[in-house]
């Protein structure tokens, strides 16, 4: 009888801790420091991906964990049960309970429950990463969006994969979304100046929007169309559809730029860089900001977007991990030094009806 109760307790506990979102070990990441008996002070709600998925989850809660460990204040993740506004406003709601100052998240898809969790919450600061004002029209003064100039790294990359000598590249976007347009517009104004800057004339790209955010075998047979027709390099940007492009690229010997992140970690002879957003760094500046105004975010963040690119660290091209061939560390960081000083410049448009001109290149656009 004993050994049943002893079971059923700990079954109940299972249950309980499964219930808050976030688990006892992810709760206590900071060293203490909190005030009121509260036990968080900065909460992250996760998307429907785990704090180890190598991408938005895991790099926006180390940002979260960084400021928190370093101000020794208390820090937790809350991952909502189910895809859907109402998991993601409860666990909101759980965050502030447990008397986070501001909460953070990742992602457009929170722009519904943001919308919800502002107005109800006045007191509360919010951080969104990667979210806009297409996607959350009215941000309160409560609230700061964060969003990155997508098109200059872009360009960084295109400009790379053409300096290193590769002249068939592919573009494979998931959804034609905002970011996603930028990413892929910019690569296509990179390509198109370094051919320019190098005399050349027989530099080609196909482009393609495959519709989804996943990996699918349709995916992983078009590009493997694409590589066995003599692509060498695709810059692929969606979410997991990068697994399709890189089994492709491995069945036939092709290069692959990782997004986001950096993307080594996939097969770090495939992926030759990475065009990639500072996650981390972005929201540890934005929680600086926040504590020093009292956990409200100052005049330059509160209520309004704000685009992050060269100049305010936002963007980079991976160079520790790259697989370049004669692109220079030199190469990249006069580029680089461009848009930081704003000698060198790119049309950031995301509107997927005006295509970026082109004189020296060529460009497929498959639709």
């Amino acid at each position: 009888m004993k050994k049943l109760v002893a079971l059923l307790m700990a079954v109940c506990m299972t249950v309980a801790l499964a219930a808050c979102g976030g688990s006892s070990s992810s709760g206590q990441e900071g060293s203490g420091g909190s005030s009121g008996g509260s036990t968080t002070d900065v909460a992250f709600v996760t998307d429907v991906g785990n704090i180890d998925d190598q991408s938005f989850n895991q790099y926006t809660w180390a940002g979260v964990q960084e400021f928190a460990n370093a101000q020794g204040l208390k820090a937790n993740y809350y991952k909502p049960s189910e895809d859907s506004d109402a998991a993601r406003v409860e666990q909101m709601d759980n965050a502030i309970k447990d008397g986070a100052k501001v909460v953070v998240m990742a992602g457009y898809l929170f722009a519904p429950s943001l919308e919800e969790a502002q107005a109800k919450y006045p007191d509360t600061s919010f951080l969104a990463i990667d979210v806009s004002t297409g996607d959350l029209a009215n941000p309160g003064t409560n609230t700061a969006l964060f969003t990155y100039k997508e098109e200059q790294v872009g360009y960084l990359a295109g400009y790379a994969a053409v300096k290193d000598g590769y002249k068939k590249l592919g573009f494979l976007g998931g959804m034609a979304v905002p970011a996603v347009i930028r990413y892929g517009y910019g690569y296509v104004q990179g390509a198109e100046q370094a051919a320019k800057d190098m005399g050349l004339t027989d530099v080609s790209m196909k482009y393609w929007y495959c519709g989804s955010f996943s990996a699918n075998d349709d995916i992983k047979a078009k590009m493997d169309s694409w590589y066995a027709e003599g692509t060498e390099v695709v810059f692929a940007c969606g979410g997991s559809i990068c697994q399709s492009c890189l089994a492709a690229a491995q069945a036939n010997n092709g290069k692959m730029i990782g997004v986001d992140v950096d993307q080594s970690y996939l097969d770090p002879e495939v992926v030759i860089t990475s065009a990639m957003k500072a996650l981390s760094h972005s929201v540890v500046m934005a929680l600086e900001d926040a504590q020093a105004n009292g956990w409200k975010f100052s005049e330059k963040y509160a209520g309004k977007e704000t685009k992050l690119g060269a100049a305010e660290a936002g963007v980079s091209l991976e160079m520790k991990n790259a697989k370049f061939k004669t692109f220079t560390q030199e190469d990249y960081d006069k580029l680089f030094q461009g848009f930081v000083d704003g000698t060198l410049t790119c049309d950031g448009s995301s509107d997927d009806n005006v295509k970026p001109a082109v004189s020296t290149i060529s460009v497929e656009y498959i639709q």
